[in-house]
């Protein structure tokens, strides 16, 4: 390992939270270099926690080794994101680190600040944020602000796929690094909490789960199983984002179907009990940056269905099956197909969690990111 870093991490919600991927890479990266001795400090949103309800007051405290920073926040629709990375942009500088590390391309705005000021700033853009339904033009326009910060002031620029690495490349002509999100070994847990709770069984299901947003396009998910004679269950797990008005028409497409099933937010053992025993896992979205429950899914050697988008076609390189984007009709067939053919999921489910416990590593995620820290990319 090289010198110490001081280090400061702006662009999550919460340190600790499962709400989104972005959470889960800042909480990992955070962990894992403070035990390796470096300081962090990652700045989090105040206010209240949309998946969990919990209160957050601007306070400091130290998180498994991690400084975590609640900074002021606006906490309207639309502000949330705006407000608090202009704050801890303001409160990083302050402590004037080594590298201010931005993540997701709204939060970017801020970073010409930071270069302004002479402080190293890196850039892990999770995904093109704009193009996600759920930002009307005055919001989209704001993130692509941050997306140009990004992608010209950024010392260090860090996409999760080649396909976002073309797009750095043929629109900014800025060269980027791909370093993809890793993944813990998992282990299979028993249906035991789901069993009592929703009726759910090993393998007696199928499993979306992530952000009830419209870009994950779950409302195809189950118009494909509306269709399909199956004695199986369609479980829908998640919460909204600032689209509950889309949450519920959700609830209204499931509402003739008993064999829809809603649990909400999930995690702790109820996540790893849904994951475990689906039989697949299906990820219809038209846009992400790299899905971080696809490979958690990957993880626990589940056969999983994704639309055919690069970013998640990537992932599953092989190992798992892919429908065209956005039809209902092609979905359908894959889900159909799969159902009729058992030992095909099982073996696709094997072959998932091997190239997933191959190619995605943590240990290799945070050694390559602080390698873009020191500049030395590889």
């Amino acid at each position: 390992m090289g010198r110490p870093l001081k280090i400061a991490m702006i662009g999550h919600k919460r340190f600790g939270s499962r709400e989104g991927g972005v959470e889960v890479v800042v909480t990992e990266l955070a962990r894992r270099m403070a035990a390796l001795g470096h300081d962090v400090t990652c700045y989090d949103r105040s206010g209240v926690d949309v998946m969990t309800g919990d209160q957050t007051a601007a306070r400091e405290s130290i998180v498994d080794g991690v400084r975590v920073v609640h900074v002021r926040t606006i906490d309207k629709k639309g502000l949330a994101a705006l407000s608090s990375s202009f704050f801890a942009t303001f409160a990083a500088i302050r402590q004037h680190p080594d590298v201010i590390h931005y993540h997701a391309e709204g939060p970017c705005v801020p970073l010409r600040l930071a270069h302004l000021m002479g402080i190293r700033t890196v850039a892990t853009i999770h995904g093109l944020d704009w193009q996600r339904a759920k930002w009307g033009k005055l919001a989209s326009t704001y993130i692509k602000l941050g997306e140009k910060a990004a992608a010209k002031k950024a010392d260090g620029l860090i996409v999760l796929s080649r396909s976002a690495e073309r797009y750095f490349k043929d629109v900014y002509g800025r060269d980027s690094i791909v370093i993809p999100n890793g993944m813990d070994r998992k282990i299979p847990r028993p249906a035991d909490f789901i069993a009592s709770t929703w009726g759910l069984s090993e393998g007696d299901y199928l499993l979306f789960l992530g952000r009830l947003v419209p870009e994950k396009r779950p409302e195809l998910l189950i118009e494909a199983f509306k269709g399909l004679d199956t004695d199986k269950k369609l479980v829908i797990a998640g919460g909204g984002s600032d689209t509950s008005d889309f949450e519920l028409h959700l609830h209204e497409l499931a509402a003739d179907d008993p064999c829809i099933v809603f649990t909400g937010f999930v995690s702790g053992k109820p996540l790893e009990e849904l994951y475990s025993n689906c039989f697949a896992y299906v990820l219809p979205s038209d846009v992400e940056g790299m899905p971080m429950s696809l490979l958690e899914a990957m993880a626990y050697g589940r056969c999983c269905v994704t639309s055919d988008i690069p970013e998640c076609a990537d992932v599953l390189a092989g190992n798992g099956v892919t429908f065209e984007k956005g039809s209902a009709e092609s979905l359908r067939d894959v889900l159909r197909d799969l159902l009729a053919r058992g030992e095909h999921v099982s073996q696709l489910g094997i072959a998932a969690k091997a190239h997933v416990e191959k190619a995605y590593t943590w240990d290799s995620v945070v050694s390559r990111t602080l390698a873009v820290y020191e500049g030395e990319a590889r």
